[in-house]
């Protein structure tokens, strides 16, 4: 039941941070229902004014709520509003967090940002450590940014799942790595969160010479004590750009290096296989592009619980497209087209296995695969996620790329149709003059794609 409040009075409020603004309001929702709109500004719930977008979940959870909206004629009405624990008003505000973004202070070793040429997206040089965007957006945080009151408050209002940049638990190393005198109590803090039920998923950026082989078993034993509320962990390459001037020598992982990697974290997975029940570390596929070794089975990585950190794509993409492959109509087997597709190299020799796969199914499909090398951040960098509209355009300008180019959806911002050096979807299209499809990283809508 949801009872519409009336004006309770006419005032100027105070609001310096207007980030409150609402900026979407969902059709049949209870905020529509009430006559919330657009550009109206929330005060406070239950009488608590709302400082944070977790401010705002925690106290939306009481099933009475009093909701305070200033109008944008001024006026302020109070809204009166019974409804089930888990409902939501059904609103969204110009800034997602409501507060302002907390900025990293860290200096680690081997920050991508520090790494950035200019002349970028301008967002892509804000460097957060916030765990209200770990929470919403699944950013990774360091947890050395934090105060007494933050770690209180992931406590208090139950923010669960934290995405926690762990990298190592030896307190020296990290402060070493990280560069900040705080960097240290990691592994305190981490045991408070577990100690209140908090969940926390967890990434090393492993670094040749830093936090691998014994440091990375270290990290991953004291890790495991944490089980389950840690539940697993990812270990990814350092990635080194070509743009390092001024910042510390790193290593990065070759065919060797990588092997190794791969043998020692295998050791590891049967030891907690039989402990736990869980693999719970697990390298990224880029670890066996580099070494040339064959990923886990699809059933090892247990469900993709680390799927966000590019561990198991591959698998789960193979599988995926092979077996969607199976179900085709007879009509979309009998389609002729000559299409092209743009990866990077890490993922080139796969993508062109599926491509053979398609082309085996659909004789009329002839689809042309190329390796994009990403000059724009030296071609150390090989995912295909930071390849950059200006190697595409230097590198398949002349080329037949028949009817359409099929690209990574991830070469693309989450939100808007733009790439990392700030050429949109549509200036591609029209300097390319062809098709540009983005694909997701999705069998169906892979092939789906490519056959349509």
């Amino acid at each position: 039941m949801y009872l519409k409040g009336k004006v309770v009075k006419f005032m100027e409020v105070n609001v310096k941070n207007v980030n409150n603004i609402i900026s979407k309001v969902y059709k049949d929702s209870i905020a529509q229902e009430l006559g919330i709109e657009v550009g109206d500004l929330l005060i406070s719930i239950n009488d608590q004014p709302i400082h944070d977008i977790i401010e705002y979940k925690f106290l939306l959870s009481d099933e009475y709520l009093e909701v305070e909206i200033k109008k944008k004629n001024n006026e302020i009405y109070v809204y009166e509003i019974e409804k089930d624990y888990d409902d939501d008003l059904g609103i969204e505000f110009t800034n997602p967090i409501i507060d302002k973004a907390k900025s990293c202070r860290n200096k680690c070793v081997f920050c991508f940002i520090d790494q950035l040429p200019k002349g970028m997206r301008e967002t892509l040089y804000f460097k957060d450590d916030d765990s209200r965007l770990s929470f919403l957006q699944g950013n990774f945080v360091t947890l050395t940014n934090m105060s007494e009151e933050d770690i209180n408050n992931i406590i208090k209002y139950r923010i669960s799942p934290i995405n926690i940049s762990v990298h190592t638990t030896n307190p020296e190393l990290r402060q070493t790595m990280i560069k900040n005198k705080f960097a240290g109590r990691l592994y305190e803090i981490m045991k408070r969160l577990a100690d209140a039920q908090i969940q926390m998923n967890c990434q090393i950026v492993l670094c040749p010479g830093y936090n691998d082989k014994e440091e990375l078993e270290r990290t991953v034993s004291d890790l495991t004590k944490l089980y389950p509320y840690v539940n697993s962990a990812a270990a990814v390459p350092v990635g080194i750009t070509k743009h390092r001037e001024h910042l510390p020598h790193l290593e990065i992982y070759n065919e060797k290096t990588a092997g190794e990697t791969i043998e020692l974290v295998h050791k590891l997975q049967e030891k907690y296989l039989k402990e736990l029940g869980t693999r719970f570390i697990f390298l990224s596929d880029e670890f066996y592009m580099i070494a040339n070794k064959k990923l886990l089975e699809y059933d090892e990585y247990e469900g993709f619980i680390q799927f966000e950190n590019g561990v198991g794509m591959i698998s789960k993409l193979e599988r995926e497209i092979k077996d969607y492959l199976d179900t085709i109509p007879q009509e979309k087997m009998n389609i002729t087209k000559k299409v092209s597709i743009a990866t990077g190299h890490s993922a080139y020799e796969f993508i062109k296995d599926m491509a053979n796969c398609i082309m085996q199914k659909c004789k009329g499909v002839e689809i042309t695969v190329y390796k994009i090398i990403n000059n724009f951040f030296g071609d150390t960098i090989t995912v295909s996620g930071l390849i950059t509209a200006t190697d595409i355009i230097d590198q398949l300008k002349d080329k037949d790329l028949g009817q359409a180019l099929y690209i990574p959806r991830s070469m693309l911002k989450a939100d808007e149709e733009i790439f990392l050096d700030n050429i949109t979807l549509e200036e591609l299209k029209n300097i390319m003059n062809i098709e540009i499809v983005p694909c997701l990283n999705e069998g169906k809508d892979f092939v789906d794609k490519i056959l349509k």
